[in-house]
């Protein structure tokens, strides 16, 4: 699982050798930001939930944070991150390599709006020192994510 998922997910469009290897941890924002000399808003964070009977993903600014109050409005739930365990279990990938492609089907996926007007965003890969560089209209398009609006810039 994990980068090779990824990689053969990416391969359906031709980005599979666009995947970044880093020869150091790129685990957390600040991690993947340093590797990549950028500033940690560019970062596409991506953080499991459980919601009621199901598993989302929601793809957000490296710098923003869940809003509950918006959460709350938007799921009709209280936000619950998945346990470590939990987290490559039911989305394959490895915490601080969990990403928004190669996903099981159930998982369902969710673009923050925090990463709207960046010009190209920094996701992780499937593993915990891999990134991937593209638009938000890409990540859009090609996992099929829905917009939301359940974070705030800190």
């Amino acid at each position: 699982m994990g980068v090779l998922e990824v990689q053969k997910f990416l391969s359906k469009y031709q980005l599979k050798n666009e995947i970044i290897f880093f020869n150091e941890s790129s685990a957390t924002v600040a991690l993947a930001a340093k590797a990549l000399d950028i500033k940690e808003e560019r970062i596409a964070k991506t953080l499991a939930f459980n919601v009621k009977d199901s598993s989302i993903v929601v793809v957000a600014c490296g710098t923003a944070k869940i809003d509950n109050q918006k959460f709350k409005e938007t799921f009709q739930c209280k936000a619950k991150m998945m346990s470590y365990e939990e987290t490559f279990e039911k989305t394959g990938h490895p915490v601080g390599g969990v990403c928004p492609f190669g996903l099981p089907e159930e998982v369902q996926i969710y673009i923050d709006k925090s990463i709207a007007d960046f010009d190209t965003v920094y996701p992780a890969a499937g593993g915990t020192n891999t990134a991937i560089k593209m638009t938000p209209k890409q990540l859009i398009e090609i996992t099929g994510g829905k917009w939301v609006d359940v974070c705030k810039i800190n």
